[in-house]
């Protein structure tokens, strides 16, 4: 993962919105533009008939891709927000993270 300062405020409960720097905000907005391109790609092979492996391959990339925007994401909610919320005496914020975590796992 590339070392990008994950900075990242989090606004209050009611709001529930993290403000990610303008770097890394641009870093998962490339990402994202790339994985875009991918699955563009990804339907232009199943058109024209592509091998199956070959696709599959591009589809296990495109995976891999989404997974590092996941992971950005998690760091900085972990290292930003959830330490926000436990500061501010909020545990149930763990069970959030843990629920959240499991999602990302079941894939």
């Amino acid at each position: 993962m590339e070392n990008l300062e994950l900075e990242v405020h989090c606004s209050p409960n009611e709001e529930r919105r993290s403000h990610h720097s303008e770097a890394v905000k641009k870093n998962l907005i490339t990402r994202l533009n790339r994985i875009e391109g991918q699955i563009r790609g990804i339907k232009g092979l199943i058109e024209k008939d592509t091998y199956c492996d070959d696709v599959i391959t591009q589809i296990s990339a495109t995976q891999s891709a989404i997974n590092s925007v996941a992971k950005i994401l998690l760091e900085g909610h972990m290292k930003n927000c959830v330490v926000e919320r436990i500061q501010e005496g909020d545990m149930e914020v763990l069970d959030e993270v843990l629920v959240t975590i499991q999602k990302l796992m079941k894939k």
